[in-house]
């Protein structure tokens, strides 16, 4: 955030939510070597837990792994802390990863 946010939880909570399908779907094609800007990408389900209150207009650290990405579909988790080390968040999403094909290339790179 450019400035402090007003002390409303349910706010903070709302725009981590937001925050945090960011990258989370990218973490699975890491370990594959391929650009995302190869790959159509969509999430199937996205699932955050609130362990503790929290400030997104502080500093906060989302460190993300991910554990299996195959059969065209990848899952990513992620955990969110404070800048004392408190977990406040964790998040996990699975989502559909496949190469684009001449049907689903981007508009323009049709073959």
């Amino acid at each position: 955030a450019v400035g402090r946010l007003p002390d409303d939880q349910p706010l903070h909570r709302c725009l981590l939510a937001y925050v945090s399908d960011y990258h989370l779907l990218e973490t699975s094609t890491l370990p594959h070597g391929v650009s995302i800007l190869q790959l159509q990408m969509a999430s199937i389900d996205h699932a955050i837990w609130f362990h503790r209150d929290l400030r997104v207009d502080d500093w906060l650290l989302y460190v993300l792994d991910s554990p299996s990405a195959s059969g065209a579909r990848g899952f990513g988790r992620g955990s969110v802390y404070t800048r004392d080390g408190v977990l406040v968040a964790s998040v996990a999403q699975e989502g559909l990863i496949r190469q684009h094909s001449h049907w689903t290339s981007p508009a323009g790179q049709q073959q």
